[in-house]
């Protein structure tokens, strides 16, 4: 089959920003029609990019993971991933019926591109916009229903980003701690006790012997469960109900860091 013969559409002629071709409205969600969505997530130092195609094919996945050290590259590599899947897909930007966005908690910087970058591609393809917690999506990981998931996000400043998840429902919401401080509520929540609790997420790598000696399960380092998953975005998106663009926004949980520097200098006078 030639590459273009999967579109289901001519790309018009108009262009919106970026150069994306405009398209109005989909059809309402519901009614069981496949959708094609786009997600990537932002939150930490990973670019994590995905393609749900409809009709039931395979998902497409691309990423970028910065070494120790470096930079997150989210500006250059987001669009340029996105465009890649689509492409291997013989689809355009204009063939999407939603976009998903992971909403954070994590980085301030990663989480306002990916965000932006959403809600442009909303503008300009006419695609609705569905956000997806962070801390959602590290939780979808094989595990016993009984399992505690405990997915972790390193926050910097010496605390993480956290939630609690068990059998897909949530135990206690997103907060920012310091390992400590979730070394103590593990402990008082019988982690390798009374129940199994398995630790997630680059923060769990990052605290590993503090959430171990507390009882919290902590798989390798290299295993995938630490890596977020856009498919498992795109997936989370598409059970959820869409928004506009603008109603979507990051989930910062506390003041970013410029924010707090002023707001120690400020003390200190």
């Amino acid at each position: 089959m030639a590459r273009g013969a999967r579109r289901r559409r001519a790309r018009p002629a108009a262009r919106g920003p970026g150069g994306l071709a405009p398209r109005g409205r989909r059809p309402a969600r519901g009614g069981g029609r496949p959708l094609t969505v786009l997600g990537f997530d932002t939150a930490t130092a990973a670019t994590a990019v995905a393609l749900l195609p409809d009709g039931g094919a395979e998902p497409l996945e691309a990423r970028d993971d910065p070494v120790p050290g470096e930079r997150p590259r989210h500006t250059t590599r987001l669009l340029a991933l996105a465009r890649t899947l689509l492409d291997r897909a013989g689809l355009a930007f204009a063939d999407l019926d939603l976009i998903a966005v992971g909403t954070g908690p994590g980085s301030f910087t990663g989480l306002r591109i990916g965000v932006a970058t959403a809600r442009a591609l909303a503008q300009a393809t006419g695609a609705p916009v569905a956000g997806v917690s962070t801390l959602r999506a590290l939780a979808e990981v094989p595990a016993d229903p009984e399992t505690l998931v405990l997915p972790v996000v390193d926050a910097r400043r010496g605390e993480v980003f956290v939630a609690g998840w068990r059998g897909g429902a949530e135990v206690f919401h997103p907060r920012a701690m310091t390992p400590g401080e979730l070394a103590e509520l593990a402990e008082a929540g019988g982690a390798g006790e009374r129940r199994p609790w398995l630790g997630v997420g680059d923060g769990a790598v990052r605290f590993h012997d503090v959430l171990v000696a507390a009882g919290v399960s902590v798989p390798e380092p290299g295993s995938p469960v630490h890596r977020i998953s856009a498919v498992t975005v795109c997936r989370l998106a598409a059970e959820a109900e869409p928004a506009p663009g603008r109603a979507v926004v990051p989930d910062y949980l506390r003041a970013p860091d410029a924010e707090e520097a002023l707001r120690a200098r400020t003390e200190r006078r």
